[in-house]
C-alpha cells in the first residue's frame, strides 16, 4: 500500500508541479518582475504616470538559474501536496468510495479551496513591496485556515448528516470571522492594478494545478492498482 501511495504521488505530483511551474513562468513571473521594479524604485508610480529610473536588466544566467529553481521548488511542493491527497484517497477508497481520474477532479477542487481559496479569501496573494503583518503570525493563521478548510471539505464530501455540514460551514467561516493579521498601515509602491492581476493569476493557476493534482493522482492510483493486480 505504501509503495502504491508513494509511486502515485511522485508521478502525479511531478507532472502537475511541472505544468504549474511553466504556467507560473508564463503568467505570474512577469507580473512579479514588474512589481519588483516598483519595489526597488527603478519604476515610480505617481499620479497615473510611471517614471523609469534606468533599471539594470539581470543577466541571462541569473534568469535561467532562478527559473530552474522555481520549477524544481514548485514540483517538490506539489509532490508533497499530492502525497497527502493520495493518502486521503486511500482512506476514502477503503471506505468504499470510488477513486479515479474523473473523481480526482473533485479532490483537486477541494484541495484548491483548502490551500488557495480559503486562506486567500482574507489573506490575498501579495506582490513584493506591499505592507504586511508579522510573517510568523500570518503563517500561523494560514496553516490554521488550511487545516480547518481541509476538514470542512472532507465533511462536505463524506459527511452523512446535517450536523456534518453545519460543522463544515462553521470551520470554513471561523478563520475569517476571527480575521487574518493585518498591517497597521496599508502602503506600498506597487500600483494596485499589478497587485490585482497577480492575485487573479495566482488563483487561476492554483485552480488549474490542483485540478491536475487530483486528476493525475486518481489516474495513477487506479493505474498502480491494476498493475499490482496484474502481477499478483
Amino acid at each position: 500500500m505504501f509503495s502504491r501511495i508513494l509511486t502515485s504521488a511522485l508521478f502525479a505530483g511531478a507532472a502537475a508541479g511541472l505544468i504549474a511551474a511553466l504556467l507560473q513562468l508564463v503568467f505570474v513571473q512577469p507580473v512579479l518582475l514588474h512589481a519588483e521594479l516598483y519595489e526597488s524604485g527603478e519604476l515610480i508610480h505617481f499620479g497615473g504616470a510611471a517614471v523609469t529610473a534606468h533599471p539594470e536588466l539581470p543577466g541571462m544566467f541569473s534568469d535561467l538559474q532562478r527559473d530552474a529553481l522555481s520549477i524544481v521548488f514548485t514540483m517538490l511542493t506539489y509532490t508533497g501536496y499530492t502525497l497527502i491527497v493520495v493518502a486521503l484517497m486511500s482512506i476514502a477508497e477503503g471506505q468504499g468510495h470510488k477513486v479515479d481520474g474523473r473523481t480526482g477532479v473533485l479532490w483537486g477542487l477541494a484541495g484548491f479551496v483548502a490551500v488557495h481559496f480559503a486562506p486567500g479569501f482574507t489573506l490575498a496573494p501579495e506582490v513584493p513591496g506591499v505592507a504586511a503583518a508579522d510573517v510568523f503570525a500570518r503563517q500561523i493563521w494560514w496553516f490554521a485556515t488550511v487545516a480547518t478548510a481541509a476538514v470542512a471539505m472532507w465533511l462536505i464530501a463524506f459527511g452523512s448528516n446535517l450536523i456534518s455540514y453545519v460543522i463544515a460551514a462553521v470551520l470554513l467561516m471561523a478563520p475569517h470571522i476571527i480575521g487574518a493579521p493585518e498591517p497597521e498601515f496599508f502602503t506600498g509602491p506597487v500600483p494596485t492594478e499589478i497587485g490585482a492581476l497577480f492575485a487573479a493569476r495566482a488563483f487561476g493557476i492554483g485552480l488549474a494545478a490542483w485540478v491536475l493534482v487530483g486528476s493525475f493522482a486518481g489516474y495513477f492510483w487506479q493505474k498502480e492498482a491494476k498493475h499490482a493486480e496484474a502481477h499478483a
